[in-house]
C-alpha cells in the first residue's frame, strides 16, 4: 500500500484529494501548515508528498528544501500561481514535479504513479542483479538508485537519478533538452525544457567539484548535454 502526505492549508482541497486516494487504496496523511508537514516527513517514510507552495508558518519551498536535507522521497508541488517562476523555483528547491491549481485529480494521480514507477518505490519489476557503474570518482548503483562521489553518498532525488542514469549509461552521447524531457519526464509532460536545465544544474552542484567547470556532465553548446566517460577520454 502506497503512503502519501497531502499538504495544503485549504481543507476542502485536502479532503477531496484524500477521498480520491483512499478510494484507490492509498494510505493518506494530511498536514495543513509547513511546520506540521516537515515534522510528519521527518517521522514517516512517504512514497510521495503533495505539497502546496503557499502555506502558513513555513512555505512549501522551504519545506521541500528541508526535506531534501534528509530524504529523497518524491515531492510534487501544488501551486495556485500560474507564474512559471514559481514552478521553476519548486524544482530548484528539490521538487520532482509540479501541478498548477485548479487541477484534475486524475492528472494528479497519473503524475504520482509515474513518479513512483520511476523512483522504484512501488512494486518494482524484477531486477537482474546489481549494476554498479564507476567512472572516475563517481559510482552509480543503478539497482538501489544510489550515487557516491569519492566514496561519499550523495543525496539525490528520483528525477535527478533518472537524468544521471540516462547520461551515464549512454556516455558521450549528446541529448537535447527536449529529448531529455521526453525520455525522463515522458512525452506528455506539460513542462518545458527549463526543467532539464534546473536538474542538470542541481546534479552538477552535487557531483562536481567545480559545477561551473564540470568534469562529468558536459554541455555541448547549442545542442544539449552529455556525460563524459573518463575511461574513453
Amino acid at each position: 500500500m502506497a503512503k502519501v502526505l497531502v499538504v495544503d492549508d485549504e481543507k476542502m482541497i485536502v479532503k477531496g484529494i484524500r477521498f480520491s486516494l483512499l478510494q484507490e487504496g492509498w494510505e493518506v496523511d494530511c498536514a495543513y501548515d509547513g511546520e506540521e508537514a516537515l515534522s510528519m516527513a521527518r517521522e514517516n517514510e512517504y512514497d510521495i508528498v503533495l505539497l502546496d507552495i503557499m502555506l502558513p508558518k513555513m512555505n512549501g519551498l522551504e519545506v521541500c528544501q528541508q526535506i531534501r536535507e534528509f530524504s529523497d522521497m518524491p515531492v510534487i508541488m501544488l501551486t495556485a500561481k500560474g507564474d512559471d517562476m514559481d514552478k521553476i523555483m519548486g524544482l530548484e528547491y528539490g521538487a520532482d514535479d509540479y501541478v498548477t491549481k485548479p487541477f484534475n485529480i486524475l492528472e494528479v494521480k497519473a503524475r504520482m504513479k509515474a513518479i513512483m514507477r520511476r523512483s522504484g518505490r512501488k512494486e518494482e519489476e524484477e531486477k537482474t542483479g546489481s549494476q554498479v557503474i564507476v567512472s572516475g570518482d563517481l559510482r552509480l548503483d543503478a539497482e538501489n538508485e544510489r550515487v557516491f562521489v569519492s566514496g561519499k553518498e550523495i543525496n539525490i532525488t528520483a528525477k535527478e537519478f533518472d537524468v544521471l542514469h540516462l547520461l551515464v549509461t549512454n556516455p558521450n552521447k549528446v541529448y537535447s533538452r527536449e529529448k531529455l524531457l521526453e525520455l525522463v519526464w515522458g512525452a506528455d509532460y506539460p513542462g518545458d525544457a527549463r526543467t532539464v536545465d534546473v536538474h542538470i544544474r542541481r546534479l552538477r552542484e552535487k557531483i562536481e567539484d567545480n559545477p561551473s567547470n564540470p568534469r562529468y556532465v558536459q554541455t555541448k553548446w547549442g545542442v544539449g548535454y552529455y556525460y563524459r566517460n573518463e575511461k574513453t577520454v
